[in-house]
């Protein structure tokens, strides 16, 4: 029998190496043969005379095989997940005016003068509201003349609604050169999707229109934290569209490792979006890939509509794929679909008038 220890065999077809365990040597008395598991050519073993199909180590335990370091894969995602935090990191807060106002709003004992005092305190919040308020009541920018009189017209729900948009204005209205969006194309996009969505929540679950609204509006944050990736990566992405039959979505998943919905998710907790909003907004491009989820589905066919009409569209536009159950599920047609579009491009003109 052969001594204790382990065998390291080579195949002499296919040069692949197999190491024997002592309780299988032990059972070979002078001579195997064994089938290669790769090629299935023959491997001729002797314990006794050192063939040529023997490693010469054949005695010797392997040497232990040094960890892997890591690829230029691994070592690209870790240095993207670090961009990505930083991006995260340096992305402003929302304004502190729109916490202090929810919780107003929130607050049964609350006055229109204490909120009227904290909007005075931040004029590039108040601007924007005092002219939604004119435009929502005469149609023009400049008949609501103070805050205390917006208050005082505007009910809390509307109030608080445009207290959002003045302060997402800022940062959804950047230049986004990666996804091909010029300053403001993404605003303009976000205030389609919150309008389309709120609609569509009205005609099927009434209770969520005001939550449909606010992720509509924030539901492409997360564009505002990889764009500089992708606009690094552009040119995988152009090979991509090219050669892939996928979408958009797909492209961010392989070339990045993240996609937007992830990474929007993130933004959204920093700004204290309120979670069942956060759980939709990440879902809002496979809103039926799991579990249905109403919120997301409403989300999702607002997304597609909007990207439809071309409002504030970019390069992602041209492949973006639409979840064919959710918009089922919402009981869209070509003529809803069309009536929702030309209603989102009014909306939106009379919002960007105001900012």
């Amino acid at each position: 029998m052969y001594a204790a220890g382990s065998m390291i065999i080579s195949c002499p077809h296919c040069r692949k190496r197999y190491n024997i365990p002592e309780d299988l040597m032990q059972k070979i008395s002078e001579k195997a043969v064994f089938a290669c598991p790769a090629c299935k050519g023959s491997i001729h073993v002797s314990l006794t005379v050192q063939a040529a199909a023997v490693s010469p180590r054949a005695a010797q335990p392997p040497e232990p095989v040094p960890a892997p370091s890591p690829g230029p894969a691994a070592s690209k995602g870790g240095a993207l997940k670090e961009q990505f935090a930083r991006c995260l990191e340096s992305l402003p807060s929302m304004p502190q005016a729109l916490e202090q106002v929810r919780g107003l709003i929130a607050d049964r004992k609350m006055r229109p003068a204490d909120i009227a005092h904290i909007l005075e305190q931040d004029p590039s919040v108040a601007a924007p509201v005092l002219r939604m308020a004119s435009m929502s009541l005469y149609g023009d920018t400049q008949s609501v003349g103070s805050i205390q009189q917006a208050v005082g017209i505007l009910g809390m729900k509307t109030l608080g609604e445009y207290v959002t948009l003045a302060c997402a204005s800022g940062p959804l209205g950047r230049e986004l050169k990666g996804y091909g969006l010029q300053a403001g194309d993404l605003w303009r996009h976000s205030l389609a999707v919150a309008y389309c969505a709120r609609a569509l929540a009205a005609r099927t679950s009434p209770s969520l229109a005001e939550e449909a609204f606010s992720a509509g509006l924030f539901h492409d944050c997360g564009k505002l934290i990889l764009d500089s990736c992708v606009e690094e990566h552009k040119d995988a992405f152009l090979a991509f569209a090219r050669e892939e039959k996928k979408s958009f979505l797909d492209a961010e998943r392989e070339i990045l490792g993240f996609d937007h919905p992830q990474v929007a998710a993130d933004v959204c907790v920093k700004w204290h979006i309120p979670k069942k909003q956060v759980v939709a907004i990440a879902l809002h491009h496979t809103p039926t890939r799991f579990v249905q989820n109403e919120l997301a589905a409403i989300i999702h066919a607002a997304d597609a509509t909007s990207m439809m009409s071309g409002i504030g569209s970019g390069i992602d536009g041209m492949l973006y794929a639409i979840d064919d159950k959710a918009m089922e599920f919402l009981s869209l047609d070509g003529d809803s679909i069309g009536v929702l579009m030309a209603d989102a491009a009014g909306y939106v003109k009379r919002m960007m008038a105001c900012f």
